[in-house]
């Protein structure tokens, strides 16, 4: 009895499989054609952290509170203050390990900059060889924050 209920339970599946084909068969492929072709991400989606600079002097927007680098749930954030001459905070160090970051936006949420000095912008290309070039410093944050101003 066993061994014929699981004789017409295979079959059953295996219908229903056919089923599921035959539906989707005159259908257009979902399949991008990357590179040429890229996924436009949705308006909320978190992709790179990046930092943001001031557009008429191209100096960062962070402050060196570090609140970000204390709220990271991962540790993603290497961060190092010092004072400047004129006596005012600045990151002297501020890497972010994308290969450890969640993209929570737990960052971005509690900078108190007004338009936030660390943002996460739709970006998904992290392809790379080497797991340390994963490892982006404040220049590279910069750089990449100007691109999606």
């Amino acid at each position: 009895m066993a061994k014929v209920k699981t004789i017409y339970s295979g079959i059953y599946n295996l219908i229903l499989g056919l089923v599921v084909t035959v539906k989707h068969m005159g259908k257009h492929a979902v399949t991008l054609q990357y590179p040429k072709e890229k996924w436009t991400m949705p308006e909320r989606s978190r992709g790179c952290v990046v930092l943001t600079t001031e557009p008429e002097t191209n100096h960062l927007k962070c402050i060196a509170c570090g609140l970000c680098y204390r709220i990271c749930p991962n540790n993603a954030i290497r961060f190092k203050d010092t004072k400047n001459e004129a006596g005012k905070r600045v990151a002297e160090v501020f890497d972010v390990d994308t290969g450890l970051c969640i993209y929570c936006g737990l960052c971005e949420e509690t900078c108190p900059v007004k338009g936030k000095a660390i943002k996460l912008v739709p970006r998904y290309e992290f392809s790379v060889y080497d797991k340390t070039e994963l490892i982006y410093n404040k220049e590279k944050l910069a750089e990449i924050g100007k691109q999606y101003q």
